[in-house]
């Protein structure tokens, strides 16, 4: 199976786990908040992925690889809830907006972007 395709698991998450995760997330929401206000409206726009490292290498640095999943975690919560505002206000499915996103992936795995062309 895929590792990105949506699955069904175990519940996999114990109390321990869960305590850990709980006692950092305020901190981990707040570092996501101000990567956000960093990036959104960057210009150029290369550069966002840039911030996006940075800011994942501190959290793995100080948070290990708890912050990290909780950082995953936070961004994608949030971007889910952006595609779905997305697609209600422009009319579209989304299975639509999501396409569109797959076409930046298209353009991003054939070297369209980021790349200095000669």
């Amino acid at each position: 199976m895929d590792p990105m395709e949506p699955r069904q698991r175990e519940d996999t998450v114990d109390e321990d786990e869960d305590r850990r995760l709980a006692a950092i997330a305020p901190e981990i929401i707040r570092i996501t908040v101000n990567l956000l206000r960093r990036v959104a409206g960057l210009y150029p726009e290369e550069r966002v992925p840039e911030e996006a490292l940075l800011v994942a290498d501190e959290v793995l640095k100080r948070y290990g690889t708890d912050g990290l999943r909780l950082l995953a975690m936070t961004l994608t919560g949030w971007a889910a809830v952006e595609i779905e505002r997305e697609a209600q206000a422009s009319g579209r499915t989304l299975e639509s907006v999501l396409d569109e996103m797959e076409l930046t992936r298209l353009e991003v795995e054939a070297g369209e972007w980021g790349e200095d062309t000669p």
